[in-house]
């Protein structure tokens, strides 16, 4: 039965003008209808029509509605919210808030990841140690390292250090991963000191170039200084002398920074280009050394960083077949990488000096998770709408609402935030990596004491720094690259950390929307996030 050219089914009326016999344009363009013809809509269609809308209304309805119980993702518009209770399939593509962040529509819209747990995954023992986790002299320190423990104000160990330290006394090269904050560098430290503290001492030429029996390597200044202090408070009780090497000096400085009491510094910790230069000038010497770290590992493999390791891994005795500290029979020098993410050519890089296979995977469960006891919201903004959103943060925040970084993408953007912070009369400090060393010196120190509670920084304060003070991160450019979003993110809710903290994310480039349809898909089901596993 012809029904004419009706419209959608809900508009279809009961009654509809009967087409006339004739067909063709003839037909259609010729007499009038009859007005009083008509078609009766057949009564099983007009109840499936009305089921229809029925069930249509009532979606609508419970969609509108919010979902009962706790939410895992809290969105501006209820029906993409997601409760804790739902799960989402492996191969099921979830509906993303952030699906149409794209279109120009969607500026001011938001969502936000809620806390799923109050502590660090770090701080949470396995079901077999369930609050009866091992404690430090339990793992086989020796007493001079738990008074230097007592003096840190260190209790018990987190996931990584029980996993690391058993294998790192033994003697094995490893790789350890494990999510920021969770305590990695006691986690190397400590059965590395142990391991110095259990071998006699071989004799040095006084005169000689610094030759330590520890090596630490690390990116930044501000990061050696730190892991520096962490390093002596530990080694003091044992009588170990630490130095901490960084260039943007004479080379009489690095000089005046190698000099211990004799036999020199036990342990050394310095960055690339200091130690180079040091290697040089013959200021330090590698062939006596025990261990090796490189702290960091993601950011002592970038470009600029790359040329200078290789030349350092040159000059330490990690060859196969290479003599030991004490002589031929010695076991190489150990090897420890440590880092939350790695980049993909570092087993290439590592296998020109040594043998990658003898190495050992050390990694947590959380590795390369979104930390689920930090909120974590993500506003969609035009790009003119970031700065009055900031400043209207900052300005509601209370006093006693911990210490911001806010973090940007280039040393451009750092210093032109910091006039416009100067003209709203909000006290900050600047941190990036174009400046002096001497205007760098004592930067993060003054903001870790709490002198200045506002610290506008790029990426260089995203590795491997301590910031338990922190409380809010703000991404006033969002991150290139997902593993710089991890490591943003790891500047709260560390090991130590009062409250677990938020982190604000400013959405306004269409390549940033990428990024951020890829941590919502891993948040809604539960996931690492993709591409991390090199």
């Amino acid at each position: 039965m012809a029904l004419g050219r009706a419209g959608p089914a809900l508009a279809l009326p009961l009654l509809l003008p009967r087409r006339p016999a004739g067909s063709g344009a003839t037909a259609a363009a010729g007499s009038p209808q009859p007005p009083g013809t008509v078609v009766r809509v057949p009564w099983a269609l007009r109840q499936r029509l009305q089921r229809g809308a029925q069930r249509r209304r009532r979606g609508q309805t419970e969609a509108a509605a919010p979902r009962p119980g706790k939410l895992l993702l809290r969105s501006r518009r209820p029906e993409l919210s997601q409760p804790r209770w739902q799960t989402v399939g492996r191969w099921e593509q979830p509906p993303l808030v952030s699906a149409g962040w794209k279109h120009r529509k969607a500026y001011g819209d938001y969502f936000q990841l809620e806390p799923s747990q109050e502590a660090a995954p770090a701080l949470q023992a396995t079901a077999a140690e369930a609050g009866q986790g091992p404690t430090f002299a339990e793992l086989g320190l020796q007493p001079a390292l738990l008074a230097g423990l007592e003096r840190l104000s260190i209790g018990r160990p987190t996931a990584v250090q029980r996993l690391a330290i058993p294998t790192l006394r033994r003697g094995r090269s490893a790789l350890c991963a494990a999510e920021t904050g969770s305590g990695k560098t006691l986690a190397y430290l400590l059965p590395l000191l142990e391991r110095l503290l259990g071998r006699p001492e071989a004799p040095v030429e006084a005169a000689g170039p610094a030759a330590p029996r520890g090596l630490v390597v690390l990116p930044s200044r501000e990061l050696t200084a730190q892991v520096g202090a962490v390093a002596a408070a530990l080694c003091a009780p044992a009588g170990l002398a630490v130095r901490g090497l960084t260039g943007g000096g004479a080379a009489g400085g690095l000089r005046r920074q190698l000099r211990a009491p004799p036999p020199g510094p036990a342990v050394l910790l310095g960055t690339p280009g200091a130690l180079r230069e040091a290697l040089r000038r013959r200021f330090l010497a590698l062939e006596g050394l025990r261990w090796m770290v490189l702290d960091e590992a993601d950011s002592l493999m970038d470009e600029s960083f790359t040329e200078l390791l290789e030349e350092i891994l040159a000059h330490a005795p990690l060859a196969a077949g290479a003599p030991g500290p004490a002589g031929p029979d010695e076991e190489r020098t150990q090897v420890v990488v440590v880092g939350a993410t790695f980049p993909a050519g570092l087993s290439e890089t590592l296998a020109k000096f040594t043998d990658v296979d003898r190495f050992v995977n050390l990694s947590t469960q959380s590795l390369h998770r979104l930390p689920p006891h930090v909120q974590q919201k993500f506003i969609r903004l035009k790009g003119r709408d970031k700065l009055p959103e900031l400043l209207q943060l900052l300005k509601e925040r209370p006093s006693s609402g911990g210490a911001v970084l806010i973090f940007c993408n280039t040393a451009s953007t750092v210093n032109w935030l910091g006039y416009i912070l100067d003209d709203h009369k909000i006290k900050h400090l600047r941190l990036q990596g174009q400046m002096l060393a001497a205007a760098r010196a004592g930067i993060f120190a003054s903001f870790q004491k709490g002198d200045v509670s506002v610290l506008v920084c790029t990426d260089l304060a995203s590795r491997g720094l301590d910031t338990s003070s922190v409380q809010l991160v703000v991404n006033y450019d969002f991150p290139d690259t997902l593993q710089d979003y991890l490591h943003r993110a790891g500047r709260v809710g560390r090991v130590g950390s009062k409250a677990p903290g938020a982190v604000v994310s400013f959405v306004t480039h269409r390549w940033d929307v990428d990024l951020v349809r890829k941590i919502e898909t891993a948040a809604r089901k539960r996931t690492g996030l993709p591409g991390m596993d090199s």
